[in-house]
């Protein structure tokens, strides 16, 4: 994407113990998405006041991605429903470095009234 600064930070979260992430693996370089990408949410949604919320309940692992990433490495998530730029997915294997374990926010959560919303109007009534 032109005008991007890949020379910043990336990020993964997982709930998995990693040290090196597969091809189209998600990235961002926004600390708190991985965070939250950490712990294997079905659904996110990112507000403009800079809070997220979703769905996911397993403690987790955030990495950095721990080799230089150029424009060719990555390419903006196809189907995100986050904000342009913040959802990434790479164009090969990348080596990554642990930096801490997650534990999923109860703030952040959606409660099953809002996911049932959310559901809905996604044309799905189906509700975990």
């Amino acid at each position: 994407m032109k005008g991007w600064d890949y020379s910043q930070i990336w990020y993964h979260g997982s709930p998995f113990e990693l040290e090196y992430i597969y091809k189209r693996s998600t990235i961002t370089q926004d600390r708190h998405l991985a965070e939250v990408f950490s712990h294997k949410p079905e659904i996110v949604a990112d507000f403009d006041d800079g809070r997220i919320k979703h769905n996911g309940e397993l403690n987790g692992y955030l990495y950095l991605i721990d080799e230089k990433i150029t424009e060719e490495d990555v390419y903006p998530h196809p189907d995100s429903n986050m904000s342009m730029g913040k959802e990434w997915l790479t164009t090969r294997a990348l080596k990554v470095k642990l930096i801490t374990s997650t534990e999923v926010a109860e703030e952040e959560l959606f409660s099953q009234e809002e996911i049932a919303r959310l559901r809905s109007k996604m044309g799905s009534t189906e509700v975990e």
